[in-house]
């Protein structure tokens, strides 16, 4: 007998049981649901939610696994075990101890943010009697990728819970959160556990091993474990070069640091349909502004050297595409199509003022350069009110028109 009939036949039994919905969770995962509709639609579809949130997903998968491999090239770089890989193909990068270290570290957070989330959204579903909500098969990996390598998972799991409770479950679930549930989850990380989010130890496995080596008098890699905002936030030289910030093998987030490969994701969403081109070209339309604003008014010499916002102001405008999370933000987080903007030219709107809002905290923040978290939460709020006034101005053109046809 197949899953698909022990699953029936185990829905048949427990007919009117709580358990219900994680059954129905179970069997919509694996097979399509029964639930189709014959008469009175629109347009029909083979796909549903889950297969939807299953596409940004794949999407999600090469950014994941090229962060496995950086956690473990960084690991040894640190430590002076190897040499530099010097571009996207160096054979330092893509080895199989940097994959081994990478699992290590990688993988718990994966299994700890979808063990910990699922959990919660099961409980939700079984005191509520609904159904299980596909929205965290999404929130779920993203998580382990907005977060540094060596975050504790106790950390981790405390915030998991706070981000689905109190970013999407207290609104209704899935569908009626006003916030995103990673950036949720990640702001909540920040502001209870600052440490564990910034400076320059968390980015790397084993870097207070590295220090202590070098306490000890050995031989270490003197390459700095702090991202490359924060070297430009105190004002210092950056060690990388642009090849190495766009292939992505730099120290930060888990899935942040590839710009390459956050590209190719983009264009797999926009291809499938699912996320917004507006909002990801608005978005780096908005970045590129504001990086021009502040290069102008280097060259203008209205910030001079020495100033605390210098380093990150005379940063070449593009540059700021390429570092810290913006990339991955923007694709991944600001096109929630939840969260965001509704309309077309709302989406213009949202997602210009996301990179525009970016790159200024970025640049006016030095203790949390990190400005795309921020931005993309504010937004979140205030996409309702930009979408409501899109409509309204539509409305009374079509009422201008109307009264001019009339006359």
């Amino acid at each position: 007998m197949s899953l698909k009939n022990n699953l029936h036949n185990f829905k048949e039994k427990n007919k009117d049981k709580k358990w219900i919905p994680g059954f129905n969770a179970l069997f919509t995962f694996l097979y399509m649901p029964n639930e189709t509709t014959h008469n009175g639609t629109h347009i029909k579809a083979a796909d549903d939610l889950k297969r939807t949130m299953n596409t940004v997903i794949m999407a999600l998968i090469p950014c994941l696994i090229f962060g496995m491999f950086n956690a473990g090239y960084q690991h040894y770089l640190a430590q002076g075990l190897i040499e530099s890989a010097n571009g996207f193909l160096g054979a330092s990068f893509w080895t199989l101890d940097n994959l081994v270290v990478g699992l290590w570290k990688v993988l718990p957070l994966v299994i700890v943010s979808y063990g910990v989330g699922l959990a919660v959204e099961f409980v939700f579903a079984i005191i509520k009697g609904h159904e299980v909500e596909e929205g965290y098969l999404v929130t779920g990996m993203l998580v382990p990728l907005i977060v540094p390598v060596d975050i504790p998972l106790w950390m981790l799991s405390v915030a998991v819970i706070f981000g689905v409770v109190i970013g999407k479950e207290v609104f209704g679930g899935t569908g009626m959160n006003i916030l995103n549930p990673a950036l949720t989850i990640r702001a909540f990380l920040f502001f209870a556990y600052p440490t564990w989010m910034s400076g320059d130890k968390v980015w790397i496995h084993g870097a207070v091993e590295r220090d202590q080596m070098i306490a000890a008098g050995q031989n270490v890699d003197a390459i700095s474990g702090e991202t490359i905002l924060g070297t430009l936030a105190q004002g210092k030289e950056v060690a990388y070069s642009v090849w190495d910030m766009f292939c992505g093998i730099i120290p930060g987030s888990v899935g942040e640091t590839s710009t390459l490969l956050i590209l190719v994701g983009a264009v797999f969403l926009i291809f499938a349909k699912i996320g917004s081109w507006r909002i990801m070209l608005s978005s780096v339309v908005g970045a590129l502004v504001m990086g021009l604003i502040f290069n102008g008014l280097v060259s203008a010499e209205v910030i001079t050297e020495g100033s605390k916002f210098y380093g990150l102001m005379s940063t070449e405008f593009w540059h700021h595409l390429l570092i810290g999370g913006f990339a991955f933000g923007t694709v991944f987080m600001a096109t929630d199509p939840v969260t965001a903007s509704q309309t077309n030219k709302g989406k213009w709107i949202y997602g210009f003022l996301i990179g525009f809002l970016s790159i200024m905290i970025r640049v006016f923040n030095p203790a949390y350069p990190e400005g795309v978290m921020l931005a993309i939460l504010l937004m979140n709020v205030f996409a309702p009110t930009i979408d409501h006034y899109v409509v309204q101005g539509n409305v009374k053109k079509r009422m201008k028109r109307l009264k001019a046809k009339t006359a």
